[in-house]
């Protein structure tokens, strides 16, 4: 997304060629002894030179310089003056490109290289996949990429992260409710997420979704597998890689847009970006509401972000860049199982602060030097035990849980039990909880190109993390520290821009679990180079990679080896089970696969084979079992430890391994007419190999309420927290797709998206929950969870250059069935917009 994005008028770019010569004969006249130089390679995706393109270099919408690149592809360029300025570039079969802008000082020289696009495909340069700018026609790994306009409309990411293979989005609610990511059947913490290099998931993983507005996001890359070895820990399936617009035009730019819409829901957003002189400014607020459409689902959203370049000189420029986002949104649980709203609220405020020094020592060596600062503050309330008291007694205990009405819940399977669920647990109310995950991070890599075709890069990551778990009404303070030390080496390059690979190895030493180190090859092939033709253009390529993940603060708080150690008996306990220090989570995947461009590039058809093997993963033991881990105890003393877990932190541990392979395929396809067709499907085959659910512990079962009919599936094993061995992870369905629709003419724009999936496992999470504090409300964790189909569409129309209107319109079908059991989705839901751009020969954001 470029704020304010320049284009040529079309009658100047009807006059290119002669004005480009007339400013290049009236330049050589006039040029001072000492100027600017703008020097670089112009190459298609394949890293080949491209011979005799159009480079100008323009100033103000002004040209200033023109020349064409030789055989080898370079260009130099020459100005009088110093200030800021773009490159233009145009060649036959190719899209005109216009680069970033950047600044030129007098007697300097600036490095520009510039990489085309085909005249009808689309192919990124991505950074997220090797570390340094790179065509995704060059690369062995499978990487996604959607700038501004394609989501302009949209709350959050959670739609956008859906249209991309291998990707599936879980919702745990409406607006403002848990969003997580699973990527190519990985835990949706084991994903790193990062804005301009800036770490932003919670120590150990945990990332929220649904409260990342789409205001001051220009694009996002989705690197689908490990990639420990530039990323560090929490790089164990994905990565993505958020970015912060840019300000472009050479005065103030300053863009408005508001909607309103059904559930009581309004968005109000304000941007501004720029240039002055070394100065390059962007700034953007945006504010959200909504009533969302349960009881006691208010959500709100206020997020700021900025960014900030200064240029020392032409080849060193300093940047600094802001995202500060407060949110709020109530609680209401999974009221499917209740009928009655939880009286909580959940509010969270997280700082994302980066400043990054960059220096392009010469044309071929690049360092760079950041300092990241992430705090990220949580807060969960409870106001008052919501739900119906009533007095239960049990094993000759009694107590007054709080019960949601006399409900059915049925899975998607057909499965189904009745009853009264416990909403709130006996306790001391209102309670909070509160989670701080702060980092400090220093980050240094020096990138170096030996020759056209080989780039060597090194890094070194210094990260200072810091947690706190607190839970005043039970005297809970738990803190923690850790210093991580990362190493990365890699190389990548090509063979005669036809094979290209990347070798690179990373090594941390953290201070919970120690060394661990990850190693990273790719390689990919062109048989058959993308050219004019039916079936012209296939890429073979191939991938291994290994990842790593730390623990979060809780599992770290709550390692069940740390619990057992205190209590008495916990020794015999810990070598009985084979029970160990909370640990690092590994990772292991193999990709390979095929790209087929056809019809002349028109399309290009990518279908992979993933193979991932996740091991030590750390999995939840439920406070009802842990009891029975200690032998020694009383009945008594074990039911007052199960009323403390309950309501304490869990109890985690290292102890499950599942695997994870399949296929993904996504075709893309440019018809005439600016239309442009997307589509993907996924099918994944996971299963658990090893879980403590299983093993140490026994599986639970349904056996109804005392005196009651057993219900048809009494005697099915079922993981009431975690799957059982031989089961398929949690909200992981099988097969998964999308598709959309997009047209864009002068005027106006409108797309069509779609997103499916089967259904999956899951669990009611209700073991213990039913008046004898039994396991009557429990169901069979296979295909618990619906399968669904969403349907959005939206649309935008440009009344004048500087007013525009839009309109969104999401789940069409009205499928309450989008999250996980219990959880209702957003109904249909509908926005209407005004977009208002001021400021001289203004553009739409991301124009």
């Amino acid at each position: 997304m470029r704020i304010g994005f320049r284009r040529l008028g079309p009658s100047r770019r009807g006059l290119l060629s002669r004005l480009a010569l007339l400013a290049a004969i009236v330049a050589a006249a006039c040029m001072p002894l000492h100027a600017a130089i703008v020097q670089g390679v112009v190459t298609d995706p394949l890293g080949a030179p491209v011979l005799g393109a159009n480079v100008v270099l323009v100033q103000n919408g002004s040209i200033v310089a023109h020349t064409v690149t030789q055989p080898d592809g370079s260009y130099r360029l020459t100005t009088g003056s110093s200030g800021r300025y773009y490159i233009l570039v145009g060649a036959p079969s190719f899209k005109q490109v216009t680069t970033q802008g950047f600044f030129a000082g007098a007697v300097s020289l600036h490095s520009e290289n510039v990489v085309l696009e085909p005249a009808v495909v689309r192919q990124e340069v991505v950074v997220s996949a090797t570390g340094t700018p790179t065509p995704q026609a060059q690369l062995s790994s499978s990487v996604s990429v959607q700038r501004n306009p394609e989501y302009r409309n949209r709350i959050t990411l959670a739609d956008p992260l859906r249209q991309a293979p291998g990707a599936f989005v879980v919702q745990q609610g409406q607006y403002g409710a848990l969003t997580s990511l699973f990527v190519r059947g990985g835990n949706s913490d084991s994903n790193k997420i990062s804005l301009d290099g800036v770490p932003m998931e919670d120590i150990g993983g945990v990332f929220d979704f649904g409260n990342v507005a789409t205001m001051g996001i220009g694009q996002f890359e989705l690197n689908r597998g490990p990639n420990s070895v530039l990323y560090g820990s929490d790089a164990a399936s994905g990565v993505v890689d958020l970015t912060t617009p840019q300000g472009s035009t050479p005065f103030p730019s300053i863009f408005y847009e508001g909607d309103y819409g059904n559930l009581s829901s309004f968005r109000n957003q304000v941007q501004v970006g720029g240039t002055h002189n070394r100065i390059d400014y962007y700034g953007g607020f945006s504010g959200f509401q909504s009533a969302n459409d349960l009881p006691m689902d208010e959500y709100h959203d206020y997020t700021a972000s900025a960014n900030l370049g200064y240029a020392l000189t032409s080849a060193t420029q300093l940047r600094g860049t802001a995202r500060y986002s407060v949110s709020g949104t109530g609680t209401p649980g999974p009221i499917d199982f209740y009928g009655i709203a939880n009286a909580g609220k959940q509010s969270d405020q997280d700082l994302y602060v980066g400043a990054t020094l960059e220096n392009q020592t010469t044309s071929a060596w690049h360092n760079r030097v950041r300092y990241a600062l992430t705090r990220k503050r949580e807060q969960d309330q409870n106001f008052y035990p919501a739900g119906i008291p009533i007095p239960t007694t049990v094993d000759g205990f009694t107590s007054t849980n709080y019960y949601g009405y006399a409900t059915t819940i049925t899975g998607a399977n057909g499965d189904a039990v009745s009853g009264q669920a416990i909403l709130n647990f006996a306790g001391i109310f209102p309670n909070r909880l509160e989670l701080i995950s702060n980092r400090d991070q220093l980050y240094f890599q020096s990138d170096y190109r030996v020759n056209p075709h080989i780039v060597a890069l090194a890094g070194f990551r210094f990260e200072d993390e810091r947690g706190a778990e607190k839970l005043a009404v039970y005297d809970i303070d738990q803190t923690l520290e850790r210093a991580n030390y990362d190493y990365t080496a890699q190389i990548h390059g090509d063979i005669r821009n036809r094979i290209y690979y990347t070798l690179g190895g990373g090594i941390e030493k953290n201070g919970l679990y120690g060394t661990v180190g990850a190693p990273r090859i790719g390689l990919a092939y062109y048989p058959v180079r993308p050219g004019q033709g039916i079936l012209h253009g296939t890429k073979i390529k191939f991938s291994f990679a290994t990842g790593y993940q730390e623990p979060s603060l809780e599992d770290q708080f709550g390692s069940l080896y740390s619990f057992l150690l205190s209590q008495p008996g916990g020794g015999d306990a810990i070598r009985q089970f084979g029970v160990s220090p909370i640990g690092a989570q590994q990772s292991r995947s193999y990709e390979g696969g095929i790209e087929q461009s056809f019809l002349n590039q028109r399309g290009i058809l990518r279908v992979s084979y993933f193979h991932n093997q996740y091991r030590n993963q750390i999995e939840s033991v439920p406070a009802t079992e842990v009891p029975a881990l200690l032998p020694n105890l009383t009945p008594s003393e074990q039911k007052a430890l199960e009323t403390i877990l309950i309501d304490g932190p869990g109890i985690d541990l290292n102890s499950q391994s599942f695997r994870a392979q399949g296929m993904e395929s996504e075709i893309e396809f440019t018809l005439p007419h600016n239309l442009f067709l997307r589509g993907g499907y996924t099918y994944l085959d996971a299963v658990v190999q090893r879980s403590f659910s299983s093993g140490a512990l026994s599986p639970a079962y349904n056996t109804g309420p005392p005196g009651g009919p057993l219900p048809s599936f009494s005697a099915t094993p079922i993981g009431a927290y975690g799957p059982l061995r031989g089961a398929r992870p949690f909200r992981r369905p099988p097969h998964t797709g999308f598709a959309s629709v997009s047209y864009a003419a002068t005027r106006w724009s409108a797309q069509l998206t779609a997103a499916f999936a089967s259904r999956s496992d899951d669990s009611t999470f209700l073991p213990g929950y039913d008046f004898w504090e039994g396991n009557s409300l429990l169901l069979p964790n296979r295909n618990l969870d619906y399968g669904y189909a969403k349907l959005d569409a939206g649309g935008t129309y440009q009344l004048k250059s500087w007013v525009g209107i839009y309109a969104q319109l999401d789940n069409l079908t009205n499928n309450q069935h989008i999250g996980p059991i219990g959880y209702p989705a957003l109904p249909l839901t509908m926005r209407v917009g005004l977009r208002l751009a001021l400021g001289h020969q203004s553009k739409h954001p991301g124009s």
